[in-house]
């Protein structure tokens, strides 16, 4: 049994690959997070922090989105909202079409706030994959663009069959 696992979690095989993806992205995600966190300013809470990065991808986002992915209540969401709103950091309006919607974006000083951590967490990566050599972080980034390309692909399928049911 241990020789079949062996075979079937060898390096170029589908397992061995799906292994490997399951051991390094979450160790890389912490890394990523905790820096994130450490530039996100003493102003603003983990909570406002993971609202703006969340408002970042998803323009226009409803307020009960929002509090999904937090795993908050409306109440709580609209609260914390209201915070940031009054700090100009995020937008909140009522789209016409839908007026029982409310629809959140980032303003310009939302996104600066952003960016600054984003540029101190990838100045960080950048300092701790320099101790590899070229061919490897080539390598790595090749990869790493080629994962991106082919999950982007399986995403868009996916959603396609969803909202063709």
């Amino acid at each position: 049994m241990q020789r079949l696992q062996m075979i079937t979690k060898a390096p170029g095989s589908p397992q061995g690959c799906a292994a490997e993806l399951l051991e390094a992205v979450p160790t890389v995600m912490r890394f990523i997070r905790a820096q994130m966190r450490g530039h996100r300013g003493s102003n603003l809470s983990v909570p406002q922090f993971r609202t703006l990065l969340f408002l970042r991808r998803r323009r226009n986002a409803s307020l009960s989105a929002l509090a999904g992915h937090l795993g908050l209540s409306l109440p709580a969401a609209s609260r914390l909202v209201d915070g940031l709103i009054k700090r100009n950091l995020v937008a909140r309006r009522i789209p016409q079409d839908n007026r029982r919607l409310v629809a959140l974006s980032l303003r310009a000083c939302g996104q600066r706030t952003v960016r600054a951590a984003q540029r101190a967490t990838e100045r960080r990566l950048a300092e701790v994959v320099t101790e590899l050599p070229a061919g490897q972080r080539a390598a790595i980034q090749r990869a790493l663009q080629t994962l991106r390309e082919q999950f982007q692909s399986v995403a868009a399928r996916e959603e396609s069959v969803r909202g063709g049911k």
